[in-house]
């Protein structure tokens, strides 16, 4: 995730400040996630509630700025971005409700049912956000092409 997000930011950064900022956004969102995979795969114990929490926060961070101020101004209301929008937005939506699940179900201290399934948890939402990246690629994609 960390090599293709190197990959847009080459493609696509410096070209708008809102967009530049989002993918910093998404580059700190990354580095929490690598951060907890990377704690949990070195022993047995779950990662301390601070990263937990510090990961869940950027999730939020990240998915507000692209619902809020990004989306919109990457599609126009022309012919192919409407079709863009009716062919993604409903895979975001559904990308967004497994974070805010994920979010819901962790941000606060973990029980120990929540802690049985941590590990799983994470990996889901890992491909999650890839599927969720790909998406928002096609549009900052589809939002540069159109501007040429």
């Amino acid at each position: 995730m960390l090599q293709q997000l190197e990959k847009v930011k080459v493609k696509w950064g410096g070209k708008s400040d809102t967009v530049d900022n989002w993918l910093l956004a998404r580059q700190s969102l990354l580095v929490s996630y690598c951060h907890l995979a990377g704690l949990n795969q070195q022993g047995e114990s779950l990662p301390e509630a601070n990263d937990i929490a510090n990961f869940c926060e950027n999730l939020m961070d990240y998915l507000s700025a692209g619902h809020f101020e990004v989306f919109d101004m990457l599609v126009d209301d022309e012919v192919e971005g409407k079709a863009l929008k009716q062919r993604l937005y409903p895979k975001l939506t559904q990308t967004t409700d497994s974070a805010l699940q994920f979010n819901d179900k962790f941000a606060e201290a973990l029980t120990i049912e929540q802690a049985a399934v941590f590990d799983s948890e994470l990996a889901n939402i890992g491909e999650t956000l890839e599927e969720r990246f790909a998406l928002e690629d096609q549009l900052i994609a589809h939002m540069y092409t159109n501007a040429d």
